[in-house]
Formats: structure tokens, sequence, C-alpha cells
């Protein structure tokens, strides 16, 4: 009699295979100690399968189990491919963001491409039940069997539920991960994809709402810092929190009420009103990355990054893509990704401090421009709620101006065809860029790669890394132009030049990136370490070496130009004041200036010659915590809103 396997065991044994397969490919941690729990959830997994697959005729639940592989096979290998796209974990509230694979879909043709190895290893499984089809037992359960194998498929979820409970009062154990955390990211790391996954099906059905021991936790202040005189006074504003909270009796809005007039806020301090009065461009420059800049290949960036105000320890945190990127830096706040799509895209919420709402009180001309799609994830409806009524793109008029029709387009062109704009009249004038000629995929088919080739043909690098650099070449060339033209309209020494990546080069590895990086990155947080560009001519240069991210840009701006706003409504802080700096990112890893925390293995390395104070690190994650869920909370409750009664 030849020997046949049970299809129970082929479900096991594929699920194991996908984990390790994504785990080996995806993840810096490939074997974590919690990997034997990510074992015990496939269990009842596996037994939910086999009930799926056993209710009908042997030859139908053989179909069955084949569209079952088959779908298994293919969730993988989409996470796989989001993951190496865009360098965060795919999760269902990104479905919503979906038109942007759409969109870039010579980059997504191109990515899967370079996986198809990756894809191929993924579907082993769904070719081997093909193949070996005759050899596996597909059973027609009866009564008694299904009873047994629901009994079993419980007791082995409460086996896995029994197992979670070994630390459980680390900040992100097991048992916090699936109970009060929600950071789908780290789950992944910890527990697994599949895991993960059904964690955030059964939330996603049954709701959830993040749950905090201190649900909104504010630092203690030291008692002679917080009685020392404030000659200069703090950026906050007379807001009466106590009244608004008598005035409702929504529970969550009173919490957050409490929460604000907790928050002591941040310090005026000696750059307020540096700025006041002077012209502002703002850039969210595509995948720009500090490995790119030299003196030889890139002299503006170069310039820029070394004068004025110099960041030395700033981030620009993947959480997706540019959108989440430019979520942050225009808003000061932590990106939630189902509210990107439900919320910011919609363009309905109210936002004081958007940067044109802020400078036309001023009396400021604003113009916004992007030299790719205009609607593309709905830009053109969030920067009207930020206040950009005079908002260009291609095919909403730049096309008329400038070659939509190339990928990408050129920045040189754009900065050439709009400056102009707002260099006609005396009205001081905040623009903002979002530029897009940095954007992958990185070869010779980039026009922007292939425009610059010629200049970077000799570096010591791979094709990949060598055609990146050339795309911000283009950059830096638009960026002299830019310059060239402030200074022939004598307005150059009275303009603030502001620029920060939306994220790093994730279509380049690690590995890629480190082959130009002066210093070894690792995957979580140094990949994201790069430049704040906060330049003026006439600004001398000073070296911070505070740590700092793109939520910090926005306030940070709005105290140099002496914007009166209060500092506690926004969860970024200005990075010039003498709060701590603290850079958060997608998996709740952060670093600090003391030290520096990875999440998935709850590892704080301290910075040389610092004195860690106790309780320090369980401290700091639940600030990590409290800040993204009141940036959720912001958002989600039109909170700026209901504070100024717009």
């Amino acid at each position: 009699m030849k020997r046949r396997i049970y299809i129970g065991f082929v479900y096991y044994l594929t699920l194991i295979y996908l984990e390790i397969v994504f785990r080996v490919v995806c993840t810096e941690n490939i074997f974590p100690i919690t990997f034997i729990n990510n074992l015990i959830f496939l269990l009842p997994v596996t037994l939910f399968l086999i009930i799926i697959s056993s209710l009908l005729t042997p030859k139908v639940n053989a179909i069955i189990a084949k569209i079952i592989t088959f779908i298994l096979c293919l969730w993988y290998a989409i996470c796989l491919v989001f993951k190496n796209k865009f360098g965060v974990y795919f999760s269902l509230s990104a479905i919503g963001l979906a038109n942007q694979l759409k969109s870039f879909i010579h980059d997504t043709i191109s990515t899967i491409g370079n996986n198809i190895i990756y894809i191929i290893i993924l579907f082993i499984p769904f070719i081997l039940i093909i193949i070996f089809r005759k050899k596996i037992i597909y059973p027609q359960l009866n009564s008694k069997y299904l009873l047994a194998t629901t009994l079993c498929m419980v007791v082995s979820y409460l086996f896995f539920v029994a197992s979670i409970h070994i630390n459980k009062n680390e900040s992100y154990s097991l048992y916090n991960l699936y109970y009060q955390v929600d950071n789908h990211a780290l789950t992944v790391e910890k527990l697994g994809l599949m895991p993960s996954t059904i964690i955030e099906i059964k939330r996603n059905i049954l709701g959830f709402e993040e749950k905090l021991n201190e649900p909104f936790y504010i630092p203690e202040i030291d008692e002679d810092i917080k009685d020392e005189p404030q000659e200069l006074g703090s950026n906050i504003l007379d807001i009466d929190f106590s009244k608004l909270s008598s005035q409702t009796k929504d529970e969550l809005l009173i919490q957050m009420n409490d929460y604000f007039a907790q928050d002591p806020g941040t310090k005026k301090n000696e750059y307020t009103g540096m700025y006041e009065g002077k012209n502002l461009i703002v850039f969210m420059a595509e995948s720009f990355s500090p490995i790119a800049i030299t003196q030889e290949l890139t002299p503006t960036l170069y310039k820029l990054t070394n004068e004025s105000f110099v960041f030395e320890n700033f981030y620009s945190p993947v959480i997706l893509s540019t959108i989440g990127g430019e979520f942050q830096e225009l808003t000061g706040l932590y990106p939630n990704l189902g509210l990107l799509t439900n919320v910011w895209r919609k363009g309905k919420n109210y936002y004081p401090y958007g940067f044109a709402n802020v400078f036309k009180e001023l009396d400021y001309q604003t113009y916004a421009y992007h030299n790719n799609q205009y609607n593309f994830q709905a830009r053109d409806k969030y920067l009207k709620s930020l206040g950009f009524d005079n908002y260009l793109g291609c095919y909403s008029g730049l096309e008329k101006r400038i070659n939509c029709t190339i990928w990408p387009q050129s920045d040189v062109e754009m900065i050439e065809k709009t400056v102009d704009d707002y260099l006609k009249n005396d009205q001081p004038f905040m623009v903002y860029y979002a530029t897009v000629s940095g954007h992958m995929a990185y070869n010779w088919g980039n026009k922007m790669s292939a425009k610059h080739k010629e200049a970077v043909k000799d570096l010591p690098y791979s094709e990949e890394v060598k055609a990146y650099i050339a795309t911000q070449i283009e950059l830096d060339q638009a960026l002299e132009l830019l310059i060239t033209k402030l200074e022939e309209s004598d307005k150059l020494d009275d303009t603030v030049i502001a620029l920060v990546a939306d994220h790093y080069p994730y279509d380049l590895s690690v590995d890629q990136v480190n082959e130009a990086s002066s210093y070894e990155r690792d995957s979580i947080v140094e990949i994201n370490h790069s430049n704040f560009i906060l330049w003026n001519s006439t600004t001398k240069t000073t070296k911070i070496s505070k740590i700092g991210s793109q939520i910090d840009v926005l306030p940070t701006l709005l105290n140099l130009f002496g914007v009166e706003y209060d500092s506690r409504l926004i969860i970024g802080k200005d990075i010039l004041a003498d709060n701590e700096g603290l850079a958060i990112f997608s998996n709740n890893s952060w670093i600090s200036d003391l030290g520096v925390y990875y999440s998935n293995s709850n590892k704080f390395i301290p910075k040389e010659n610092v004195e860690v104070p106790d309780n320090y690190v369980e401290n700091m994650n639940k600030i990590v915590r409290t800040k993204i869920n009141m940036s959720k909370y912001i958002m989600q409750e039109d909170y700026y809103r209901y504070v100024f009664s717009k």
C-alpha cells in the first residue's frame, strides 16, 4: 500500500514553510524566541483549515484544499512584495491606498520581477500539492470527527493563549500585542505574518481600541525645573480645557482635554521669531537620503546640509510610502494607516496649523506644487484642508508648463516653470513643493537616472545605487536653480528653505544603502537617519545634536517664524526647544537623546556617557504609545475643529 499524507499535515507544514521564508526575506530577527508561539498559533489555524476543506465530498474537498493552499501562498507573496517595495509590512488598513500600486504599475511590475525568485519559492507548496495530489488524503468529516477537530482547535488556541502569558508585563510582550497594543509591524516581527493577519481581521470585525495602563501618559516634571522663571514664556495659547470638558459627555474628548491641559508644551527660546516676516519654501523631497550627498556630485545639497541649522540626528521614519512621510511633515502628527485613507485623504478635517492656513493669516501668498499627478492619493484634497488654494500639479495645469509624460518628472523643470509665480511681486510667500525626481525604480530606464548617468558612471557602487544617486542630482540642480532665481530677485537673504525626505530610498536594500553610507545602518532605526535642511543665506552655522524627526518640522518652523501656536496640540515638538528629542519608528522602536530602543527584541542601548533614569525605558514606551494614540484621536475626532469651534 502506498503511503499517503493527511491534508492537515500539508497545511501545517505549508504554514511553517511560508512563515520561515517570509521571515528570512523580510525580517531582521529571523528566529526570535517567540517563534515557538508562532508555531503554536498555527495549530488552531491548521485545524480550522481542515474543517473548511472536509465538509463536502473528498473530490470537492481536494479542490478546496488546492484553493486554500494557493490563497495562502498568494497572501505571503503579496506581503513579501509589499514589504520589499515600500519598506513596511502590508496591513489590511493599507488596502485603501492600493491605487498607489496601480498608479505606479511599472514600478510594481519591476518589484515583482525583482522578487520573482522569492515568489516562486513561496508557491512551492502549491506546486507540490498539484504534483502529489494523489498521495494526499482529503477526508470527509462526519459529525463525530468534526466535533473532535473543533474541540482540538479550541484546546490548541487556549494553549496558545496560555503560552503568551509569559513576561506579560513587558511593554511589548506577546500578551500585550495580542490584547492591548495596536502595532501590526511589531506583531508580524514577534508573532508571525499569519497570526498578525488573523489578529487584524478580528480587530477589524469586532473593533479595537488600544488599552494603556496610563491612557495618556505625561512624564513627571522636575519640581525645580517646573518652578524656574520662564523669561520668554511658552508656546501655549489660552485654551480652557476644563470648560471644553464641561460641555461634552464624550469620555474620549474629556480624556484628551485632560491630557493637553497637563502637557507643559515647549518653551520659547532664543530662536523664537528669528525668521519672522521672511519667505518660506518647504520641500518634501522624494526618497532623499544623506547617501546621495557629496561635494562633487550634489554641491548644493552639500552646502544646504552643512550650513545654517545642521541637525545631526534627524530621522525620516517610514510609516507608509510618500503619504505617510508627507503627513508627518505637514501635520506634526504620527500617521495611522486606516485614518490616512478614511480621514486624511478626504480632506474634511480642520488643521489650524496647516502651513497655508497659518501663513495666509500673516498675509502671505501661499502656493503648492507637485510634478506628478495632482490628485494622486487625493493630494489635492488634503492640501486644500491645509489652506493651499493655489495648488498646481500635473493635469491640473502644471502639464502646460512642464513635461508630465516622462517618468519620473523633472524637479528642475518644476522649479524653473513655477518660481516666477511667487517672485513677481513684493508680498511675502510660503511655498510647498512635493518633488518626484528621486522616485524609484532605480535603473537606467528611470528618466532622471538616465539624465545624470554620465555623472555617476565611475562611482564604486552597484548599478541600483548609482541610478539612485543620479536621481538626487536632479533635486540638487533644482535647488541650485531656486537659489539662483532668489538671488537674482534680491530675495535670497529674506527666504528660508526647509527640506525633509518623505522616506529613505526603500527600493534599495539595506546592504545597498550601506554601500554609500558613511557608517553601517540597521534596518529599523538607522536606515531612517536623514537630514532636515533648514537654511537661510544669512544664518550662521549652528549644529543641533538633539534627536528629531518629520513630525517636529512643523512646530520648529512655527516657532522660528514667531507664529502664535499651542505646542501642546502638536505631537511633534520644536527641535530647538529644551525638551528631550524623540523619533518613533513603524514598529514602536524609538531613539531619544539618551539611547535607542528596539521593540522587537526589547533591547535598549544607552548612548555613551549618559545617565539613564530608573524606569526610563518603561516610561518612554508609555510616552511613545501615548503620542501615537493621541495623533490617532486628533484625526479620528477632528479634535482641532472641536477645540477651536470651527
